[in-house]
């Protein structure tokens, strides 16, 4: 009687263990399907897309959709800028500056394991021409995040760049103006 007593009690804790293994398998998120590759490839894409709306076309409104409505911008040499209006309104006089142009591309994409976040490092190289008609240009590094918003599509919520050219004395220096 006791051994079908202790044969009862180790099928049942059994059946109880294989009960709980299931349950946390199927607790587990995602899909099982990795789209890791996939997300890096979308973001390099995107990226080289919101360059040429940029410095090529020079279009406010296409470079501006690529952020997040609550993005941030981390210019050189100004404060924080939080939300389209005041991002579109950067963009907007390095679009409208005079011999504008260049671009940024991307040198490392990487996306977190969860599918949801991803970063872009690169370089750019910007243009403009300044007040007495002589060509400057710029060359930098920046960093951007991407989050994948509910729709599935991949949003900018944080840019921040600057410049590898050393810094001017304030006598010397142009109006401060970022350049990308």
């Amino acid at each position: 009687m006791l051994r079908t007593s202790l044969g009862l009690t180790n099928r049942f804790t059994l059946a109880l263990l294989l009960v709980l293994l299931v349950t946390a398998a199927a607790c587990q998120k995602g899909t099982g399907v990795d789209t890791h590759a996939t997300d890096e490839a979308t973001l390099k894409k995107l990226d080289a897309e919101w360059s040429k709306a940029a410095a090529t076309t020079k279009d406010v409104d296409k470079t501006v959709s690529y952020y997040s409505d609550d993005a941030i911008v981390m210019p050189p040499n100004i404060p924080t800028l939080t939300g389209k209006e005041p991002i579109r309104a950067l963009w907007k006089s390095m679009i409208e500056s005079p011999g504008f142009g260049g671009g940024w591309k991307a040198t490392k994409v990487e996306v977190a394991k969860s599918g949801d976040i991803g970063y872009v490092t690169g370089t750019y190289e910007l243009r403009e021409t300044d007040d007495g008609g002589k060509p400057i240009t710029d060359k930098g590094k920046f960093l951007e995040v991407w989050k994948k918003q509910a729709d599935g599509n991949w949003k900018c919520v944080a840019d921040m760049f600057s410049s590898d050219l050393p810094t001017l004395p304030a006598a010397a220096a142009p109006e401060n103006k970022p350049t990308r």
